[in-house]
């Protein structure tokens, strides 16, 4: 499974339970699944084939809710290329700084995405899992 590290001071120390989907806000006008891909783009660069597989909705404890998809690909972590955002960094100091919304990508076993990943977003790594079951692939296979 694919996870992106954000960007920005505030992240750049921590890595289990930091990790994320590649995700973003709903445009107006656009559909869910439109968005996932085009913040997919946007926070990694890679372009997107195929078909996706839905892999529903989760409530975030900030209460956000994320909807999400899943899609065999072969991206280069290396060639990771985000777009950027501006912070004010440090909180309320009236600085702002730009900074890289993701800092990284990794492909990771769905065991090590599971202790990698922020814990609202668990439930992802859990409905990929099933989908590879019902398919007869193993669970572990990215």
């Amino acid at each position: 499974m694919l996870l992106v590290h954000p960007g920005g001071p505030y992240w750049e120390q921590r890595d289990a339970g930091a990790w994320s989907i590649p995700k973003g806000e709903v445009e107006r006008g656009e559909d869910a699944r439109s968005a996932a891909l085009r913040e997919f783009r946007e926070e990694t660069g890679f372009l997107t084939v195929g078909e996706t597989l839905p892999l529903g909705q989760a409530k975030q404890p900030s209460r956000k809710v994320i909807i999400a998809w899943a899609m065999a690909g072969d991206a280069d972590p290396a060639q990771l290329t985000s777009n950027s955002v501006t912070i004010e960094w440090p909180p309320r100091s009236g600085r702002q700084r730009e900074i890289p919304e993701v800092d990284k990508a990794e492909w990771f076993d769905l065991t090590e995405a599971r202790r990698r990943i922020q814990p609202g977003q668990v439930y992802f790594i859990d409905a990929l899992a099933s989908l590879f079951a019902a398919g007869g692939t193993s669970a572990e296979t990215p």
